[in-house]
């Protein structure tokens, strides 16, 4: 909601009685997201507003005080300006629009000119959120025009447990997959997508094919009805890197939704249409080379050079991109399993005879249908990419892992410095912004992601971003203990965060005061500014110590946990904080770095590990200040106090892994002289860690489940953990002076993102 909100706050609004409130909205377009975004006007209204819109040739004969119109593209726009005698659009860029108000003869006009149907939308939820909020009667003239063309969720889709996406071993992901197949779902997670001016949702699967499509070459690869996972659930298969190409055990089936292919087919082609009602583009997304559901029918076989396996990936592309005519879209990957038996193969080349030959094989009918292909920077080359591709017929882009896995990090990550200067001018690249940090929690930073976005390289080398995680499943919650019924999709429970993302990367120029307004109308009768504020403090957390240990990829990593995948417990100790490293452009030195200038009496140069610690028990201090003063006005209300908590969590995480930081630090001087109080000092604030470490586990799973997390292949029970914070004390009374034999310099070890 922007119009003129800074202005707006200080005004005082105009109170909708019940006579303004039976406002009809005024419009001609027949556009779905017109009609979407009335709707929503109407439920900011209220349930006394009249139910009948009315077209806009009777704008004139309404006699009410107030009104509200929309116009549906560029020259409804114009006619519409020209009847208010207001100043037109700026811009008739897509998605744009404007927001005009005009006074005459004692009636107040507040009119959406949109440049597009979803210009127009956005628009329309604008006014509505200007209701809600109660900000409509000073509305001014205000122009809006997409900062990112293209504002993306990644969402990882466990279709079935025979056609699995990646980390389908996840609580999330096998209790999601009866949502999968809900319409209601899908509604309800498009709506949520359009009001936060998400619209492109990317669906990313390993080989999604027998649930989405039928081949007529392979009839009997098609797969009816739905399977998911008998409960008690079994996560025991592993299905992460090269082990995906093991043959898959089903272990515990059931299946959960009866429906043939026809009938997936129709689902999943309403969904598509509903999206584009909400002026959302759909991509799927694949890894390769897997061949789950075909269940080695035809010959087909995970072999590089198998000319079955060849054909039949070109088939399924051909009758994919036919069957969906709404599909905006797929992505590729040349990995994580492109392995082959007899002999080497070339990775592209393969790509291009069959996503390549398949999508041109498609558009032989509907050559001038733009379909993009969108190639991952995963584990190939640039310069073999273009080559491969050279002749494909429509839209050709690259995807990046941006932040890597860890998207709450940096502001500014550098990864991305090689694709900006050896990326042809006439290509751009996705950016994929991987959140593999925070699934639990109500993450929301304003500055963090207005600084992000602002970031992000331009449009002329940047086509738009895909945000979501790799090891979670953005589908419903399954893991609070007080939820609601039915449980909340992750979009509606995360609100807040979703709103920052969304609403930022269309306009991040939007001032924080909208989101304490937000809060307030969320949360009547209780300190808007106070909330936002401890929200804020708490949620600087995660970003501030994923930048001083940088571990790039999501099972190396999971700070929610302090964990990673295998090596016992996975529970990082005070001597992995010591030998560490930071994240590359944090600017921070790691913990032997500060030894070495210190004891050198050398110029710093960098942040220190004490002022990481510092800064961590700054924003635990106010985060557990401010959630104290905010408590009482909780109240009844759930989603507060359940708020409150999540912020109380980390803020307890922070002061857990600040005096972590302080122990390194005292311990890696110990090292060096080793003076026994010193050692003493860091025992001390281990011991500190662990009593915030059980304040954190207390909060925490008062509030959520413990939960298996395939990308780590452990249940993350918190509690359980509580024994590795108390053995890490043991590491500080053990240590032996001399035991670093480096002073950690050199570059950071870390997955290759690019390759010329």
């Amino acid at each position: 909601m922007t119009l003129r909100i800074s202005a707006l706050l200080l005004a005082a609004a105009l109170v909708l009685g019940p006579a303004l409130r039976a406002q009809p909205v005024f419009h001609d377009s027949q556009a779905p997201q017109v009609a979407f975004a009335s709707a929503q006007i109407a439920r900011a209204l209220g349930p006394k507003r009249a139910t009948a819109d009315h077209d806009l040739r009777d704008l004139n004969s309404f006699a009410g005080s107030l009104r509200f119109a929309i116009a549906g593209d560029a020259a409804e726009s114009n006619a519409l300006a020209q009847t208010l005698h207001v100043a037109p659009l700026n811009t008739t860029a897509p998605q744009a629009y404007a927001i005009r108000r005009a006074e005459q003869r004692g009636r107040v006009t507040i009119a959406v000119l949109g440049a597009d149907a979803n210009g127009a939308m956005y628009g329309g939820l604008d006014v509505a959120e200007a209701i809600r909020l109660d900000l409509i009667g000073k509305t001014g003239d205000s122009d809006h025009a997409p900062h990112i063309a293209q504002r993306g969720i990644k969402f990882n889709i466990a279709l079935d447990r025979r056609t699995p996406t990646y980390s389908d071993s996840s609580d999330s992901a096998q209790s999601n997959i009866p949502e999968m197949w809900s319409m209601d779902f899908w509604h309800e997670l498009l709506d949520e997508m359009a009001r936060q001016r998400f619209n492109t949702l990317s669906l990313w699967n390993l080989h999604p094919f027998p649930s989405i499509v039928k081949v007529p070459e392979y009839p009997d690869v098609a797969l009816n009805d739905v399977w998911g996972n008998s409960e008690p659930f079994d996560l025991k298969f592993n299905m992460n890197a090269k082990v995906m190409s093991q043959p898959f055990k089903l272990g515990q089936v059931a299946i959960v939704n009866h429906l043939t292919v026809d009938d997936k087919i129709r689902f999943w082609r309403n969904v598509m249409q509903y999206a584009k009602d909400r002026g959302i583009d759909i991509y799927w997304y694949t890894w390769n080379i897997f061949v789950w559901g075909t269940e080695g029918k035809h010959g087909i076989t995970e072999d590089g050079n198998n000319p079955e396996t060849i054909a039949y990936f070109r088939a399924s592309v051909r009758e994919t991109v036919k069957t969906y005519p709404l599909l905006a879209g797929i992505g590729i990957t040349a990995g994580e399993n492109m392995s082959s038996a007899r002999g080497p193969f070339d990775h592209e080349a393969w790509l291009w005879k069959t996503y390549g030959e398949g999508v041109r094989d498609a558009l032989k009918d509907e050559p001038n249908r733009p379909f993009r292909l969108i190639h991952r920077y995963h584990q190939t080359s640039q310069s073999e990419s273009i080559d491969a591709f050279k002749e494909y017929p429509g839209p050709f882009d690259f995807s990046f892992k941006y932040s890597v896995a860890h998207m709450y990090s940096e502001p500014n990550p550098p990864f991305i410095a090689p694709v900006l200067t050896e990326m042809p001018k006439n290509l751009r690249t996705w950016l994929e912004v991987r959140n593999d940090d925070i699934y639990s929690f109500r993450w929301g930073d304003p500055d963090f992601a207005r600084a992000y976005i602002k970031n992000m390289p331009g449009p002329d080398r940047v086509a738009g971003f895909n945000m979501g995680p790799d090891g979670y499943t953005w589908g419903r919650e399954f893991i609070d203990k007080d939820p609601e019924n039915p449980r909340q999709l992750v979009m509606q429970k995360q609100w807040y965060s979703f709103a920052l993302w969304g609403r930022l990367s269309y306009e991040p120029d939007l001032p924080n005061a909208l989101f304490e307004r937000m809060l307030a109308a969320r949360f009547p009768g209780a300190p808007a500014v106070k909330i936002y504020e401890a929200i804020a403090a708490a949620s600087k957390t995660i970003p501030q110590v994923t930048r001083f240990f940088w571990r790039d990829l999501d099972f190396k990593w999971f700070p929610e946990a302090n964990i990673q995948s295998g090596h016992g417990t996975g529970f990082f100790t005070v001597a992995d904080f010591i030998q560490g490293q930071t994240m590359p452009g944090s600017g921070i030195l790691n913990v032997r770095q500060w030894r070495t200038r210190l004891l050198k009496g050398e110029t710093m140069n960098g942040i220190t590990p004490l002022e990481v610690a510092a800064e961590l028990q700054r924003y635990a201090a106010a985060a557990h200040r401010l959630v104290e003063e905010v408590r009482p006005a909780a109240g009844k209300n759930k989603e507060l106090r359940l708020t409150l908590g999540d912020a109380d969590a980390m803020a307890d995480l922070a002061e857990y892994y600040a005096e972590k930081i302080l122990a390194a630090g005292d311990l890696a001087l110990f090292d060096s002289d080793g003076k026994a109080e010193r050692r003493a000092s860091a025992v001390r604030h281990l011991e500190a860690a662990l009593a915030h470490w059980k304040a954190y586990a207390g909060v925490a799973t008062g509030q959520y489940k413990s939960q298996y997390l395939g990308r780590l292949n452990r249940l993350v029970d918190l509690n359980a953990l509580t024994a590795s914070a108390v053995a890490d004390i043991d590491v500080a009374r053990e240590w032996h002076p001399g035991t670093i034999t480096d002073h950690g310099e050199g570059p950071v070890v870390g997955d290759t993102n690019f390759r010329k």
